[in-house]
């Protein structure tokens, strides 16, 4: 859901400023053919050449457009990350990269098709806003909203959603307690707030997880107990430095879940087959949970 209502949104946005591009290689150009035919000079499919995929975006944002490059996250990030490293951020121009199938979505596909990684390369370039929602309203928006301006974007997009949006800027509070703060990442909350059902914790809720909201989580740790749980439908740890650099002044414990890093998971299956073996699952976190909180 979250792919087709960013396919229909840059229809749209192609449609309302000719001053957007949209970027593919090969993966959706079928689907955005009737925008291509449109507009052929704004539509560009290089086919699958990657590197050349966000090298183009950097040229057309050079050239005073507002590039929207799109592919799947082991292409675009893993794969040309030389490229965002230098089109991008060194030469200091702004575009919206916008990935699907995040961690391992496309579970069938195998190894080629998993990208847990992603966000932490970006995170190792300055100045990138990650946008990480749980629901397709959410992505919609945070897509409109990446449009204005000359910043660079990383919208990461999923399979897995949760039952409602949460439209909040920085994290938003849904629970409140004073064991713990859980804070959930995009498509996990759904999982979280289960895991968490009965428990003494504050559960707080990210769409947009870089900038980090290091005030945000500072007032629920105050409000609360000094223990903290992120949990991230990627990488695990990936937000533990921004974490502790906003509690850097306060005591507090850290737990960090998300795809494992002790090992890699060799195996095929559906997502939720994925979900267990990383103890992503609302079982497995609600035993890591209470295990780290002592109950």
């Amino acid at each position: 859901m979250m792919r087709e209502t960013f396919l229909a949104t840059t229809e749209e946005i192609l449609d309302a400023d000719p001053d957007v591009a949209v970027v593919l290689a090969d993966i959706s150009a079928a689907q955005l053919a009737g925008a291509a035919r449109r507009h052929p000079d704004r539509v560009i499919n290089v086919g699958i050449r990657e590197q050349l995929l966000v090298s183009a975006g950097a040229g057309l944002a050079l050239a005073g457009l507002r590039p929207i490059v799109h592919t799947f996250p082991s292409f675009l990030v893993e794969r040309a990350f030389e490229q965002i490293k230098l089109d991008f951020s060194h030469q200091d121009v702004g575009g919206v990269l916008v990935s699907y199938g995040a961690s391992y979505d496309m579970s069938t596909e195998g190894r080629t098709h998993q990208s847990p990684g992603d966000v932490a390369l970006i995170d190792s370039l300055p100045g990138w806003t990650v946008h990480v929602p749980g629901h397709a309203d959410e992505a919609r928006r945070l897509l409109l909203e990446s449009i204005p301006g000359d910043g660079r974007v990383y919208l990461r997009l999923s399979a897995q959603s949760n039952a409602s949006p949460h439209l909040g800027v920085g994290f938003t509070r849904l629970r409140w307690g004073s064991a713990g703060v859980v804070v959930a990442v995009g498509p996990v909350l759904d999982r979280v707030l289960r895991a968490t059902a009965g428990m003494d914790v504050t559960v707080l809720y990210a769409s947009t997880i870089r900038p980090f909201d290091a005030a945000g989580l500072r007032s629920a740790v105050l409000a609360a107990a000094a223990s903290v749980v992120l949990v991230e439908p990627y990488l695990a740890g990936t937000s533990a430095f921004w974490a502790a650099e906003a509690l850097a002044d306060l005591p507090h414990r850290l737990k960090s879940l998300g795809v494992r890093r002790d090992a890699e998971v060799r195996t095929y299956g559906g997502i939720a087959d994925h979900d267990l073996a990383h103890g992503l699952d609302a079982g497995s976190l609600r035993l890591s949970i209470r295990e780290f909180l002592g109950e």
